[in-house]
């Protein structure tokens, strides 16, 4: 069936600005890290797209090495775009980066000209798009000047293939410089990503601040601490879940202190008439230098339970207080020496 969007969807969530930037944002964004490569049913996929689309939720994020296998999440998004979403792709905001591992060799990796450039004419390709509208560098280089990173993002943005320039995952610091020598180059920095949950508050220490002061954007990933903040294993370690795999999210970091607080927040979000999810999600958001939170999502029922979360955005003085209390470090950063480098 033909698929025509909901003529309602930009009347059921709000969108804040991207810093001091034009561009507007949904409040959440739906990333693509898990769910949407080859070992998931496209229908599966299809549906989730199409009803985050008719929500209101117009930003979809990726990454080069997305999946699995690395590429596959662009290539389904692609398919997807190209026989659903096509008409409305000026409605869209696509994102996608490169910083990490994505094919064998030197060139592969971190923060070249060559390998940002690369990444995304094959990210492009991928997806079937003449260009996306955020390119990131998804993580600091250590051994690439910044100043050659930056390059290859303003290059990006000046030769039509990105129309904005992203970085993810850097420190303060660093943002502060990469700033600085993309206002030298005439290409400001839209955005930053970094990771940031209740369980994971390190860029209340610093990174805010630096993004205000420059007048760029803030889009938190893994709001949800890799699903500890959804209450999935309040109960135990769920099989099939990112825990019980130990891929991106290991078993080791649900110890009981951990959980501890967990329940603590959890028994929070009843006293609200939320879901634990949506009590992270709203707090995350509870500033508003953060621009997005940016959510996975593995069917339509998950989608639609996280993005209810904008229905209750507020908080009290005293809700604040008592989520300090049990909103601690959690040592789940595993982004961290990106950030401190």
């Amino acid at each position: 069936m033909t698929y025509a969007a909901d003529s309602e969807r930009y009347e059921r969530i709000p969108y804040r600005r991207c810093g001091r930037s034009g561009l507007l944002l949904p409040a959440i964004s739906l990333g693509l890290w898990h769910n949407f490569g080859d070992d998931r049913p496209l229908d599966v996929q299809r549906a989730i797209l199409r009803r985050a689309f008719d929500l209101g939720v117009t930003h979809f994020d990726l990454a080069n090495n997305y999946g699995p296998p690395y590429g596959s999440a662009e290539i389904n998004f692609g398919r997807i775009l190209q026989e659903d979403l096509a008409p409305y792709r000026d409605e869209i905001i696509i994102s996608t980066k490169a910083g990490y591992d994505m094919w064998a060799g030197p060139y592969g990796n971190w923060g070249s000209r060559k390998y940002l450039l690369a990444s995304l004419d094959q990210s492009l390709r991928r997806m079937g798009v003449e260009y996306v509208d955020i390119f990131y560098s998804h993580r600091f280089d250590p051994e690439t000047p910044l100043e050659e990173t930056m390059g290859a993002l303003d290059r990006a943005v000046r030769s039509g293939k990105a129309l904005y320039a992203g970085i993810s995952s850097y420190s303060p610091e660093r943002t502060a410089e990469a700033a600085a020598i993309l206002r030298e180059m005439g290409t400001p920095l839209l955005i930053h990503q970094p990771s940031y949950s209740m369980l994971n508050r390190w860029i209340e220490n610093g990174l805010l601040d630096t993004l205000g002061r420059e007048g760029a954007g803030c889009i938190a990933f893994s709001p949800l601490a890799q699903g500890m903040l959804t209450g999935k294993y309040l109960g135990g370690i769920p099989e099939g879940s990112r825990a019980g795999r130990d891929t991106s999210f290991s078993s080791s970091l649900l110890t009981e202190q951990n959980l501890r607080h967990v329940r603590a927040l959890n028994e929070i979000a009843k006293e609200r008439g939320q879901s634990l999810a949506q009590l992270a999600l709203a707090w995350s958001l509870r500033d508003r230098r953060v621009t997005s939170a940016l959510i996975g999502a593995s069917s339509v029922a998950q989608l639609e339970e996280n993005i209810a979360a904008l229905d209750r955005l507020g908080f009290t003085a005293d809700e604040l207080a008592a989520i300090d209390r049990d909103a601690v470090e959690a040592g789940i950063n595993i982004w961290a020496d990106s950030s401190t480098d």
